[in-house]
């Protein structure tokens, strides 16, 4: 893969350390600002909203600026932000911060997405995704922890300047990193771009990535009270949970990254029934300190396996809209995002208390896959090659398909082997390769 997909993993560390890091200093915010805890899970669910309303929009006005100081005016913006929100004393405020920060976040994000799509190749855009997704694994395997343990040693506001401080060799790198050949796709009008919206497949598919990551936040967020109130451990261990979850989401999307490309239905298939099995053990293992760490681990390995997936899914069926594909997945991630803990805040009060968060997990993948599995009953009235020819100008070959392949309908992908010499006349004559795409 190229080295500049690399460089954006490295600000997405950054900049997901900043989204994550909240699950483990709630607590002390709450306390230090005088609120409720679920009043500071706000704070998310506020990142997140930004995120999502900011994607769509920044991709939309940032079509034609050029990468690498757009990249780095995102990065600059996230770290003002950081700023402001270490001084203040404000919550409303500190809200604020987190909503500009996470405008900023987006409109990287989306960009980077997009950006990592160009440079991979329509072929390889499930791998890509992984490598940028790495960066937020890397994150909660890291960065959360580390800023859970600072936290509690220094205060969350140190936490604040630490993540501040991480965006500076982000922007280093952004700056004075390689050069990357990416191949511009055809002029797609931006009326046309979000008409993709009103197709039912791009629907579904952003539909259930948002109620994945729904889950994954459900619980996330409040892993703090669960681990400390629930499995009765020392405050300390917050951060050891972070880091299994973390190492946990770091081994599912590597592990999934290929296999997202070549058989995303038989991924979901497999590790989302056992993702809600995950959950729901959660939920009535929580008393059980090794049950809450092992459970992590696994809950984190296999949200995102599943999660990545579905992302990829996005940028496959927003193949005609190239320049906002991106978005759309981000924006999917981030409703995901807001929704997830404001669902999961309002069961604190119930009965079940602190281990309400992972049976709303489990109720959100439950109907995440219900999502997912309509995709296979449903195939737009597209011609046979239809998708192939949307692949291939994503990648900046021929936009026309010189022959229709048969193949027997399948309702997840077909594995196909042609000579993209025949298809592409903008690639080189060595690029012989198996084309996976689907039959829409």
């Amino acid at each position: 893969m190229p080295l500049p997909l690399y460089l954006l993993s490295v600000a997405v560390f950054a900049m997901a350390t900043s989204e994550f890091m909240l699950a483990g200093l709630l607590p002390a915010v709450a306390a230090d600002l005088h609120v409720p805890l679920g009043q500071a899970g706000w704070l998310t669910s506020a990142f997140a909203a930004g995120m999502a309303i900011g994607a769509p929009l920044l991709a939309a006005l940032a079509r034609s600026w050029p990468r690498r100081p757009t990249f780095i005016g995102f990065l600059v913006l996230f770290l003002s932000a950081h700023i402001a929100g270490a001084l203040t004393t404000s919550f409303v405020i500190l809200i604020a911060t987190r909503i500009v920060a996470a405008v900023a976040t987006a409109g990287f994000l989306a960009m980077a997405l997009r950006t990592a799509a160009d440079l991979a190749g329509p072929q390889r855009t499930g791998r890509a995704v992984s490598i940028l997704l790495a960066g937020t694994t890397v994150a909660t395997v890291a960065g959360v922890p580390a800023g859970s343990w600072m936290g509690e040693l220094l205060g969350w506001r140190a936490t604040f300047w630490a993540v501040g401080l991480l965006c500076v060799p982000a922007v280093v790198g952004v700056a004075c990193g390689g050069r990357a050949r990416v191949v511009r796709a055809e002029v797609v009008s931006l009326r046309d771009e979000i008409a993709q919206l009103g197709r039912y497949r791009l629907a579904l598919t952003m539909t259930a990535a948002a109620m994945l990551n729904a889950a994954t936040f459900a619980t996330f967020t409040y892993l703090a009270p669960l681990v400390t109130d629930v499995a009765e451990l020392a405050p300390r261990w917050v951060s050891g949970a972070l880091v299994l979850f973390g190492a946990g989401s770091f081994v599912g999307v590597t592990v999934a990254g290929r296999p997202s490309d070549l058989r995303p239905h038989a991924v979901v298939a497999v590790c989302g029934p056992l993702l809600v099995l995950g959950w729901a053990a959660l939920g009535l293992l929580a008393a059980l300190p090794v049950a809450v760490l092992a459970l992590a681990f696994l809950t984190g390995a296999l949200s995102f396996a599943v999660g990545g997936t579905m992302i990829a899914r996005v940028l496959y069926e927003a193949a005609d809209a190239p320049t906002m594909a991106g978005s759309y997945a981000t924006a999917s991630l981030n409703v995901g995002a807001t929704v997830g803990p404001l669902f999961a805040g309002a069961t604190l009060s119930t009965s079940l208390g602190a281990t309400a968060p992972a049976w709303v997990s489990a109720a959100l993948v439950v109907a995440a896959l219900g999502g997912f599995a309509l995709l296979s009953l449903h195939a737009d009235a597209a011609p046979q090659g239809e998708a192939l020819d949307a692949h291939a100008r994503r990648a900046g070959g021929a936009s026309t398909v010189d022959a229709v392949v048969e193949v027997a309908h399948d309702p997840d992908t077909a594995r196909v082997d042609v000579d993209l010499r025949r298809h592409q006349d903008g690639l080189p004559a060595e690029d012989r390769v198996g084309v996976d795409f689907d039959l829409r």
